[in-house]
């Protein structure tokens, strides 16, 4: 496995297919780094194992009922794994809790984001489930990796976006609202 990018680096560019509706025509767009980046956006990019599988669709649920979270926080939310657009596409039309996602789905079906990321398991080349929260200005400012096994937390993600946008220190278990370090 390649080492994984991480706080600092400037996320990789790329243009990759996502899967951005169910309505017939208009299911497909593509998505680019350049799209993303640059914008006064910040974007969480969210990376799960496989499609059809049992822990991703929890999570991948728990991050669309708290896109207007992340939306009201002027992020961009992206869900991410190597499996094909056409693939996120069935997921989402058989899947109750997915037909409503409103963030897109990326398709790396080459793996080459995720191979630049670092973030591709060594036994079976599938993606790590990792979070990545980037900047406006297309810089990592945090990463997180869970084993395959175990599904993320959404509100610990809100809350270090929260804590990175004050762009003050922010204590132990700071939470928005409270107060930041004042040196």
């Amino acid at each position: 496995m390649n080492r994984i990018l991480s706080v600092g680096s400037a996320f990789p560019a790329f243009k990759k297919t996502a899967v951005v509706s169910l309505e017939k025509g208009k299911e497909f767009s593509d998505l680019s780094s350049e799209s993303l980046f640059n914008n006064e956006k910040w974007t969480v990019m969210f990376w799960w194992p496989k499609d059809f599988t049992f822990v991703c669709p929890t999570e991948i649920a728990e991050f669309n009922k708290h896109y207007k979270d992340f939306k009201d926080r002027d992020t961009q939310l992206v869900g991410a794994s190597t499996d094909t657009e056409f693939v996120h596409l069935a997921w989402r039309n058989n899947h109750d809790d997915l037909r409503g996602l409103r963030f897109p789905m990326l398709a790396d079906t080459s793996k080459s984001l995720a191979e630049e990321l670092g973030i591709l398991s060594a036994d079976d080349k599938t993606a790590y489930r990792v979070t990545y929260i980037v900047d406006p200005q297309g810089i990592i400012r945090w990463v997180s990796v869970n084993d395959m096994s175990v599904g993320r937390n959404v509100d610990e993600v809100l809350r270090v976006l929260d804590a990175l946008q004050t762009d003050e220190l922010c204590p132990c278990n700071w939470e928005k609202g409270q107060e930041t370090i004042k040196l």
